[in-house]
């Protein structure tokens, strides 16, 4: 009974990210912390790599549909790609199971998705309706940034709070993504938001992997439900009310910060 629940829970996950470009770490390590009850530590590291396996099969549906800013993606990427390196060099010298270490993790989860509630609430109330097609003329201009260190510091800072909780690649990139790509098509935004989280979430994972902090019979069953649930969720990104999914998400996320802030 338990193994569908973790498979039902991959499903709805999935879905959820595959319309939305939310909902890895800000969903799915709230749900193994408070529904099943699974240690702070793996579930950061088991959820890492759920993502970084959803994400890349939701990265291979949009970018045939055409969807994925390839030159957005590798901005990010080299910024946050080395923040995460660096992040796991500092969990393993101090050990991701200690007490000091957990207590970390779980203030630093909680703010991190009160912060992704306030993101995807703002996207709610102040979000423009942006164009969905762009003239190619159009899209190059899009994907440059208002500075190219901007991707570089925003991508860093993304990196490091991904490798100690596991959220902030979702709502946070997408909101990151409209401030410094404002012109960009918002199904283009969700496509680089899901696909430069892939090697962010895998360098990540595979970081956590070596610390011991991957329940890997969990990650199977989560992924069994998660990979169907980010491709039906793909092809629906563009034909879903996405006010109301926002706002159901700001509602849900702000609920499990607040409990893990004040744990």
């Amino acid at each position: 009974m338990q193994d569908m629940a973790f498979i039902f829970s991959g499903f709805l996950v999935g879905l959820i990210i595959g319309v939305t470009g939310v909902g890895g770490g800000s969903l799915m390590t709230p749900i193994l912390i408070f529904f099943f009850g699974v240690k702070p530590y793996l579930a950061v590291g088991t959820d890492l790599l759920f993502a970084a396996f959803t994400k890349m099969g939701g990265t291979v549906n949009m970018a045939r549909q055409g969807l994925v800013p390839w030159r957005v993606v590798a901005q990010l990427s080299a910024g946050s790609v080395p923040a995460a390196l660096v992040t796991l060099y500092v969990l393993h010298t101090l050990g991701p199971a200690t007490e000091a270490v957990q207590k970390l993790m779980t203030t630093t989860l909680g703010v991190a998705l009160l912060l992704t509630a306030a993101a995807t609430l703002y996207k709610v109330v102040r979000g423009k309706q942006l164009p969905r097609t762009l003239a190619a003329d159009q899209l190059d201009q899009a994907t440059r940034a208002r500075h190219w260190s901007l991707p570089l510091m925003f991508g860093a800072i993304i990196g490091t709070l991904v490798t100690l909780t596991s959220v902030g690649a979702g709502a946070i990139g997408v909101t990151v993504l409209l401030i410094l790509f404002p012109l960009l098509p918002l199904p283009r935004i969700i496509g680089a938001d899901i696909a430069y989280a892939v090697p962010l979430t895998l360098v990540a994972g595979l970081g956590h992997a070596s610390l011991g902090s991957v329940d890997w019979p969990l990650l199977a069953k989560l992924l069994a439900g998660s990979l169907p649930g980010i491709w039906l969720g793909s092809h629906l990104v563009s034909k879903t009310p996405e006010r109301l999914i926002r706002s159901v998400l700001s509602v849900l996320l702000a609920w499990a910060g607040a409990k893990l802030v004040l744990i």
